[in-house]
């Protein structure tokens, strides 16, 4: 079977690469929280509120769990639920979030 996700190709998600279920089940145990779906008919779940935590992850990203506002250099703003996670060791490309380059920095926090 074809994998859904695929980090090192372009496009990295190809979405008849598993059934349904083995999908979502993916995208709940990512721990960064940067995957996430929504069912065609379903309703929209987006806006639920969920009280916010911190969690510092050592030689990590900050995970922040529920919804938040994030507001860019540039002012604008995106809502964030669930799990984001946070660059904490200054080299990720898609600041300010993980995208995973404390493993290649070595970093030490």
């Amino acid at each position: 079977m074809p994998k859904v996700f695929r980090p090192d190709m372009r496009p990295w998600i190809t979405i008849g690469g598993a059934q349904t279920d083995e999908i979502i089940n993916q995208v709940v145990r990512c721990p960064s929280g940067a995957l996430s779906y929504y069912m065609n008919a379903s309703a929209d779940e987006s806006t639920v509120v969920e009280e916010a935590k911190v969690e510092v992850l050592s030689n990590g990203p900050l995970l922040v769990h529920g919804t938040i506002k994030v507001i860019d250099l540039d002012g604008s703003a995106e809502m964030k639920s669930k799990t984001t996670a946070f660059c904490r060791c200054g080299a990720s490309k898609n600041k300010p979030y993980c995208d995973g380059s404390h493993v290649k920095t070595k970093f030490k926090g």
